[in-house]
């Protein structure tokens, strides 16, 4: 993820410090409200206190405030996850990818779960010397990005579309070996931003966007949230229309796609795509 070259010049330092902010602003009124005394009480109060800053918040701050270098989606495209974290934050949170933009996933989901799987173990390592709160783990990927075309047909086979444990799939698109907290984990949102795809012979994000569209359909109730970035790209392009569904996308903003896929275990009437 680290690798991926930046899509704009555009210094987006002053944006990201905002949204770091506005996720203090958001904890500091919900602490407010929260506490806010009932008016027919006669009960002595004692006098208010303001909440702390949590260190990760504190911590993405000073990193945004202080580095130069800046995450590889634009402010609107970030904007479109955030708005959604605004609403269902805080919740299981898993993103496909390691990268700059980590220490603002995890800050705009403060006191939820979000876990990055990152296929680099040594600029995995690297983060977590530097920043130990953010959680990640190594995921091996077996699929290569000049293999795509004949993954797409699977689309059609009946093994790749029916509800089952993602790690008991017959599917060659599913992955089977990611770290078991992927598997034990219900996600409310997904981003798939990982792994490299830009050459012949890179993982591609095939399995990735295909697996998540599974676990999304398996959960319980609910619906997942999944995003997957980098859609003016051929792979990212299709794989996402076919296995995640048109009828189930939301919002497209420049290079990210925001699709809502509900549960099929809750209503197994439902077609893999509507």
């Amino acid at each position: 993820m680290k690798h991926k070259a930046a899509h704009s010049s555009f210094n987006m330092k002053p944006l990201l410090l905002c949204f770091a902010l506005l996720a203090l602003l958001v904890i500091i009124l919900r602490s407010c409200f929260s506490s806010s005394p009932d008016p027919q009480s006669t009960q002595v109060l004692k006098p208010a206190t303001t909440p702390k800053i949590a260190p990760s918040l504190a911590n993405t701050i000073i990193h945004y405030a202080t580095s130069n270098i800046t995450p590889q989606q634009t402010f609107d495209e970030i904007s479109v996850a955030a708005r959604v974290l605004e609403k269902r934050s805080p919740c299981n949170f898993l993103v496909f990818g390691l990268g700059h933009d980590s220490l603002m996933w995890s800050a705009l989901n403060h006191g939820g779960r979000t876990v990055f799987l990152e296929e680099d173990r040594a600029w995995m390592e690297k983060i977590r010397e530097r920043f130990p709160d953010l959680e990640s783990y190594h995921a091996v990927y077996k699929t290569r990005v000049k293999e795509a075309d004949e993954l797409l047909k699977l689309r059609a086979e009946k093994e790749c579309t029916e509800m089952g444990d993602a790690r008991n799939s017959k599917c060659p698109l599913s992955l089977m070996d990611l770290p078991a907290v992927f598997y034990e984990t219900e996600w409310d949102l997904i981003m798939v931003d990982a792994p490299t795809g830009y050459f012949a012979d890179a993982p591609g994000r095939m399995g990735a966007i295909y697996t998540a569209g599974m676990v999304a359909r398996a959960r319980r109730r609910g619906k997942t949230d999944v995003f997957v970035h980098d859609v003016d790209r051929v792979v990212e392009d299709e794989f996402s229309m076919a296995f995640l569904c048109k009828g189930y996308l939301k919002e497209q903003e420049g290079r990210i796609r925001h699709f809502a896929i509900p549960s099929h275990r809750s209503a197994v009437d439902l077609s893999f795509c509507p």
